[in-house]
């Protein structure tokens, strides 16, 4: 049964992390474990997100996975954070989705974001062309709608007539307006573009529209989390995710690192700079339970947050479950 963290529900986002050294077998098995793990810590939702051509994140065939964790645990929701709609055509995301929903009812999320989550030729491979626009993007949505709404020329089998939740993911203004417009749930990437979240969340709770679905609106923010049992260790189990941020930057994306003792060693200061500026951010959250209990609820205060998604790059899966069991014992 889902719990709650200051009367808000708590979430995971799963990349699905190859391990340096590990394969994507072994992090599917991760992943399984991760979800039968934090399903048992009261957590509301599971989300995996797509990617495509990272050596360091196995969750490219999203709604594959999901099925996988679906099948494998019991009641907590689980979706997608999300299927970057431009890659596919709208009537396949209905048609597996739909087939997700069939199979788990009551318990698929269908979260839609607008970027390619991969770099331009990538795109290309997955799409063939590269003619669509930005603009496009809401026209995508609504497409999908009526395929799910039954008022498609095409009849979406499964998938037409059920009722799976629709989310708009984003790290900018576009899919919060876009959310607010249509009365949909809105979940920020704050956990990676941290200082675009308060004006993205005033744009969405400004101009929502109560909708059929949902009648106020319910804004999710991302968050890094990595707790272990003393500050000390979760700075040192943190330097995995540092690693991966830096190999990003660099435009080199690597398998998920091993923590390291001295960090000085792999980056120049410039770099450095760069890579403490985002751990200081208040969405990356580096501690002992008390010190995640504190970020969370000063987040919770600035925010207003109806949700809050967690993400945890933690090298080892034990560790990695123990994070969010510590953020589990957080909750009512």
């Amino acid at each position: 049964m889902a719990k709650t963290f200051n009367n808000i529900p708590l979430s995971v986002l799963d990349l699905a992390p190859v391990l340096e050294g590990g394969t994507p077998e072994q992090s599917f098995k991760n992943s399984m474990a991760l979800a039968r793990n934090v399903e048992q810590f009261g957590f509301n939702r599971y989300w995996l997100a797509e990617h495509h051509n990272m050596p360091g994140i196995a969750s490219s065939a999203t709604s594959v996975l999901i099925g996988y964790i679906a099948g494998e645990t019991s009641s907590m929701r689980v979706g997608s954070g999300g299927v970057m709609l431009p890659n596919h055509a709208a009537l396949v995301i209905a048609e597996q989705f739909g087939t997700l929903a069939t199979l788990y009812p009551g318990r698929i999320d269908l979260g839609l974001g607008r970027a390619p989550g991969t770099d331009q030729i990538t795109a290309y491979a997955l799409r063939r062309t590269l003619n669509q626009r930005v603009e496009d993007f809401p026209n995508q949505v609504e497409e999908l709608e009526n395929y799910f709404a039954g008022t498609a020329n095409v009849h979406a089998v499964p998938g037409e007539g059920l009722d799976i939740p629709i989310w708009l993911l984003g790290s900018s203004g576009f899919s919060a307006q876009l959310s607010a417009q249509k009365g949909l749930p809105f979940s920020f990437a704050s956990h990676f573009a941290p200082d675009n979240t308060m004006a993205a969340l005033k744009l969405y709770r400004d101009q929502f529209q109560p909708s059929s679905r949902m009648e106020q609106p319910h804004a999710m923010i991302g968050v890094n989390i990595v707790a272990a049992d003393t500050d000390e260790e979760a700075k040192y189990l943190a330097t995995t995710q540092q690693q991966q941020l830096l190999s990003i930057r660099r435009g080199q994306p690597m398998k998920l690192q091993p923590p390291i003792e001295n960090t000085d060693e792999v980056w120049s200061e410039m770099e450095k700079a760069v890579v403490e500026q985002s751990a200081n951010s208040p969405y990356t959250i580096i501690g002992s339970k008390e010190t995640v209990r504190q970020g969370l609820e000063q987040l919770l205060e600035d925010t207003g947050a109806d949700e809050m998604i967690v993400n945890s790059q933690i090298y080892d899966i034990d560790a990695r479950i123990r994070s969010y069991e510590i953020v589990g014992e957080l909750m009512d």
